[in-house]
Order: structure tokens, then C-alpha cells, then sequence
């Protein structure tokens, strides 16, 4: 790529826009992951007794194994939330970048 087309790109306000879109939701889906994973380890260093508790009476399942599955799933979640952003929003972005620039 030339340095034109460079110029051309980053002085696009296409390309400021897709930034700032894709600044913010990494910063909002890294935030979850933190509060998730973070949240995690602080209930087992603080209240592992929660972690110890049945989810029901006659149950032989913790609440603990519930809550690590639901942090693997919400990772999944954030994680399909992120390429489904990508692949319909900041693609179509991306191509019309380079359609511009390669005028």
C-alpha cells in the first residue's frame, strides 16, 4: 500500500468512526470479561462457602461448578458478541475504506 493510500485511509472519517466503534466495544466487552473472571476468583477468595453450597437439597451439584460453567459461556458470549460485530459492521466499514483509498 502506498503512502498515499495510507494518508487517504486515516483521513477518512469512515475510518475514525470504525475506530472509535471498535475502541469502544473492545473496552465494553473487556470490562465483562473482567468483572466475570475477576468476579470469579474475588467469590472464591471471599465466600468460597457460596461456591460449597448445593443448588438444591438434594442435590450433589454446587453452585461453584454453575457459576465456572457460566463464566466459560459468558466468554463464549462475549466473544460471538465481538465477531458478529466484526464480520457485520467493521467489514463492511474496512471494504469501503479500501475502495476509497484504491481510487
Amino acid at each position: 500500500m502506498s503512502e498515499v493510500s495510507a494518508n487517504r485511509i486515516l483521513n477518512n472519517p469512515v475510518y475514525r468512526h470504525l475506530i472509535e466503534q471498535r475502541d469502544a466495544l473492545a473496552f465494553t466487552l473487556s470490562a465483562c470479561v473482567l468483572v466475570l473472571f475477576y468476579g470469579f476468583i474475588l467469590l472464591i477468595a471471599f465466600a468460597p462457602e457460596v461456591l460449597t453450597t448445593p443448588i438444591a437439597a438434594d442435590s450433589v451439584i454446587p453452585w461453584g461448578i454453575l457459576i465456572g460453567v457460566g463464566v466459560i459461556v459468558g466468554s463464549i458470549v462475549l466473544t460471538g458478541i465481538y465477531v458478529f460485530q466484526a464480520n457485520s459492521k467493521f467489514d463492511p466499514m474496512i471494504d469501503e475504506l479500501l475502495r476509497d483509498a484504491s481510487k
